[in-house]
């Protein structure tokens, strides 16, 4: 026996494709305290909060979650778009693409969207608010993230529901039961990209001076946007920005709904907005691993790491790590170190501006017209690791 098989013996399993397997569970915190790292499944686990923000930017790691599909042993058309689109790209290709979609994500757009952001909040809450009861997520967080990305790309409101269903079920090859669920992914992808070929159409005979028309524009010479490209890009805006959203906003008001005594500060102090989005990423990040693989072989930590290893790197683990925080407990007031919500590097995430401007104004206004939330019947997760969030949130409330 080598000393690297040692070296792996003796770290930690993690089984992350069960199904019932919990980024937030003991085992994973038990994990955490026996070493930096795990082995699983699906290469390794990074744990700790130094570790995951060294190996984030580590020069011999590149981006990882472009083999998602084939860890999950899948094909298709999703796995043929997860490959190819901007986040699975490196270097100079990941660099032109990323150049190509910033214009549409810059904090003084953000700045102009804002009283758009609390518009569409008031508009959606001012439907159930006097019942004193929704269902968040279908009454609140699908349209909200919708209706943003609406707003954002210049497409109808109108279609905001087939949009939402689209964007959920893709959004189920983010996680463990990928492969159960592929027949619905691949169904929900074909229905996206028929979409975004007609909106491209439509646009090319009335041209608009937005993000998808500067898109279409760049692609008059493929070798700036290829046509494959151009409708890659665009669903990527609309699957990422409504996926995300919709999950991260649903995460929060059960985080409020455990911490009551936060939401009313909050209702207070709205002011404390902007805080009480980064608090939430922290505890509960829809996102609750980023992916990086090794380029080529190195040691970390002692531990050696072949050429083609698969490092997930465990934002959920990391920013509850006893090491870097004290008191790890839900506080939108304490001052904290950075978490990994929207990944880092190069590959840090495109829209976080969005996010945490639409975040923002939606739970600065939700703690002013719903007092003291509550379940209200039984709320139906995605499974607790790799993307998740609510998929139904029945809650009740006292109308402000």
């Amino acid at each position: 026996m080598t000393q690297d098989s040692l070296v792996a013996d003796n770290l930690p399993y993690l089984d992350i494709s069960d199904p019932g397997f919990s980024i937030r569970s003991d085992a994973v915190m038990e994990a955490r305290e026996a070493s930096w790292c795990a082995r699983t499944n699906y290469g390794l686990a990074v744990l700790r909060y130094d570790d995951v923000q060294k190996l984030l930017r580590h020069p011999k790691l590149r981006q990882g979650s472009y083999r998602w599909p084939a860890l999950n042993d899948v094909t298709g058309e999703f796995a043929r778009w997860w490959e190819s689109m901007l986040l699975s790209q490196e270097g100079d290709n990941h660099a032109r693409l990323r150049r190509m979609a910033n214009p549409a994500f810059s904090p003084k757009l953000i700045t102009t969207l804002a009283p758009k952001f609390t518009e569409l909040a008031t508009m959606l809450i001012d439907e159930f608010a006097p019942k004193g009861e929704c269902d968040f997520i279908a009454e609140f967080t699908e349209p909200y993230a919708t209706g943003v990305i609406c707003e954002l790309l210049g497409l109808p409101f109108e279609r905001w529901r087939e949009l939402a269903d689209i964007a959920a079920e893709m959004g189920l090859a983010l996680g463990v039961t990928f492969k159960k669920d592929l027949p619905t992914i691949e169904a929900a992808t074909k229905r996206l990209f028929d979409y975004v070929e007609e909106l491209v159409e439509a646009r090319r005979a009335a041209p608009k001076d937005d993000f998808i028309g500067m898109l279409i524009k760049a692609n008059e010479d493929k070798s700036q946007l290829s046509d494959q490209e151009l409708l890659d890009m665009i669903v990527l805006a609309i699957f990422g920005g409504i996926d995300t959203t919709r999950n991260q906003l649903g995460l929060a008001m059960a985080t409020f709904i455990e911490n009551p005594e936060q939401w009313a500060l909050l209702a207070e102090q709205p002011e404390l907005g902007r805080a009480a989005v980064e608090e939430v990423m922290r505890v509960r990040p829809t996102v609750t691993w980023v992916t990086r693989e090794a380029v080529e072989d190195f040691t970390y930590n002692d531990t050696p790491i072949e050429k083609g290893t698969t490092l997930h790197l465990f934002s959920q683990s990391a920013t509850s790590d006893p090491r870097v925080f004290d008191d790890a407990s839900f506080d939108i007031t304490a001052e904290r170190k950075a978490h990994f919500g929207f990944g880092g590097g190069a590959h840090h995430c495109l829209g976080h501006f969005i996010a945490r401007g639409d975040m923002t104004e939606a739970l600065k206004l939700l703690s002013q017209r719903l007092k003291n939330p509550r379940f209200n019947g039984e709320v139906e997760w995605l499974p607790d690791s790799g993307n998740t969030g609510a998929i139904r949130m029945p809650i009740a409330f006292d109308p402000a």
